[in-house]
């Protein structure tokens, strides 16, 4: 008899087959019993009638606990109305192991209960749900860069230096020296950019915010292209081909698992490009218009960006950002040294900003000022400066945050539910 994968079902109606996993939930009704069986590729309901099978085997399906490791039988039956559209008539069952009895009950439990059991929430249906979407943000990112040409490279986690700014930075001893928990891959993607042309670096970045919000972690992950030749606009256009493309191959893969989270198909449908492009300026209208008190010079909180992308169905560019509020590596907006070649892609209904991007300095003079005015030492930075030392070209990229971006696609309300094992303000356990 074939060992299965739930996910395969659909290739083996009729047929009697075997799947190995755990039992997630069961009810009785009378000489009938309903296990729902899960695997890791999905969910299945498995029908015991007590008069088709042995009693011992019977006995088996009423007393089996929550999570017990099991390996069925049973024949595969198409079913409309399961969540599937298949469940199995059971033939047999073999308990591999009796688990004790589980902490997570279906009943409701409170947040921090859950994410204190984060290692055994993940097998429920939502959950297993979020993370088969992520799995699939992060195959349709690769899969599109790859296809356009994009190199990938690994950057380093330690580093001698800030990228994003120092205030954030978690510091470990590197043998007697001062080393850092990376924020971003990008200076190390500048630099195989111009080895390479086009590359992305995909990895975890650290950023030591005291912030509880529900869109901000202290671990997370970035994937981050940098392209030689490249400006501004080029990176925009970059940029909506790529979000538009991970979109709509989570609609046509993950369709189930975005439906079992409850999401609006057709607000998905509606991602392709190009999205809208407005100024700094403008947002700042936008959000004066609509009440908001807003200083020209300051950064966009939470609110704001709801704001400036509420008329669209569509992330919204906001481009050309003040100076004094980007990093430092980022190239001026000719004839306005107060505004800098950037852009921040906000996604729709609330989620804020998905992507932070910009044309990078190439002007070895101007990088050494930038150096001077963030105070930061030249020395950890001579590298980054051989890069505009050695052939420097007009060059740009951006970095998408892993887990907002599917909390967006899956219309979730918190990123910690996006990652597997969340890192938050106060908690590193489990």
């Amino acid at each position: 008899m074939q060992v299965t994968r739930i996910a395969d079902l659909s290739r083996h109606e009729g047929d009697e087959i075997r799947i190995q996993g755990w039992l997630y939930n069961k009810r009785s009704s009378g000489s009938i019993s309903f296990l729902i069986i899960r695997d890791g590729s999905g969910f299945v309901q498995a029908v015991a009638a007590k008069s088709e099978l042995d009693p011992t085997v019977y006995e088996l399906c009423t007393t089996v606990t929550q999570e017990s490791s099991v390996t069925v039988s049973g024949i595969v039956r198409r079913d409309a109305r399961a969540s599937g559209g298949y469940e199995l008539t059971l033939t047999g069952i073999e308990i591999v192991h009796l688990a004790e009895e589980y902490p997570i009950s279906l009943k409701e439990h409170g947040a921090d209960f859950l994410l204190d059991h984060r290692h055994l929430w993940i097998r429920g249906p939502r959950q297993h749900a979020a993370l088969m979407v992520r799995d699939e943000v992060i195959s349709a990112a690769e899969g599109w860069l790859r296809d356009n040409g994009f190199v990938k490279v690994d950057a380093p986690i330690l580093t001698p230096a800030a990228c994003e700014g120092t205030s954030t930075l978690f510091e470990t001893d590197y043998f007697g020296e001062k080393a850092f928990l990376s924020q971003s891959g990008q200076l190390y993607a500048e630099a195989a950019a111009m080895a390479f042309g086009k590359v992305y670096v995909y990895g975890p970045t650290f950023r030591a915010e005291k912030s509880k919000t529900r869109r901000h972690l202290i671990e997370f992950w970035m994937i981050e292209p940098e392209m030689a030749y490249a400006d501004q606009d080029d990176n925009m256009v970059v940029q909506e081909q790529f979000v538009s493309h991970i979109v709509q191959t989570c609609l046509a893969n993950r369709r189930a698992e975005l439906t079992l989270l409850g999401r609006d198909l057709s607000r998905l449908e509606a991602i392709k490009p190009p999205f809208p492009r407005v100024t700094y300026d403008e947002a700042v209208e936008i959000l004066h218009a609509a009440g908001h008190e807003f200083t020209w010079g300051d950064d966009f909180g939470a609110p704001h960006e709801v704001a400036i992308s509420a008329g669209s169905d569509k992330p919204v560019f906001v481009k050309n950002y003040p100076t004094q509020v980007k990093a430092f590596y980022m190239q001026p907006v000719p004839g306005r040294p107060e505004v800098v070649k950037c852009a921040d892609l906000l996604a729709p209904e609330g989620y804020g900003e998905i992507i932070g991007g910009s044309e990078r300095i190439h002007d070895l003079a101007l990088m050494e000022q930038r150096l001077k005015e963030h105070k930061l030492p030249p020395e950890a930075y001579e590298w980054y400066l051989d890069l505009r030392r050695y052939g420097a070209v007009p060059h740009s990229g951006f970095g998408m945050g892993i887990e907002r971006t599917v909390a967006w696609i899956t219309g979730s309300d918190h990123v910690r539910e996006m990652i597997p094992f969340p890192r938050l303000l106060n908690r590193i356990y489990p």
